[in-house]
């Protein structure tokens, strides 16, 4: 029997640049959506807990948790959108030339034939 796949090299890999991707993003976020991310999912605060912490209505924890989380999800798709744009163009640098390349290569023919 196989092991399950989530723990593969692959996967623990994915997940390794992800979170790094993810703290990187979350530097970036204005500090109210930041501190509100930080309490509720990385120190699994309730949403009481952060409003009385914060000082702040739990409507507005409520609110910018899910916009923090929002622009999250926008900044890292798009990020990860451009690196899978970057990996099509770079399987595409040195592309074949179908027609193009059939063209040179019957050309290169022709004048060997024609050569002694």
């Amino acid at each position: 029997m196989t092991t399950p796949d989530k723990d593969s090299p692959e996967k623990l890999l994915l997940r390794a640049e992800l979170r790094a991707l993810l703290e990187r993003k979350l530097d970036v976020l204005p500090e109210s959506f930041r501190l509100v991310f930080v309490l509720r999912c990385v120190e699994e605060m309730s949403v009481e807990e952060t409003a009385a912490y914060l000082d702040i209505p739990e409507a507005t924890v409520r609110s910018r948790l899910f916009r923090a989380r929002s622009l999250l999800q926008d900044t890292v798709a798009q990020e990860i959108d451009m690196a899978q744009e970057i990996d099509m163009a770079q399987r595409d640098v040195y592309d074949f030339g179908g027609k193009h390349c059939d063209r040179i290569v019957n050309n290169v023919f022709s004048r060997q034939e024609e050569i002694p």
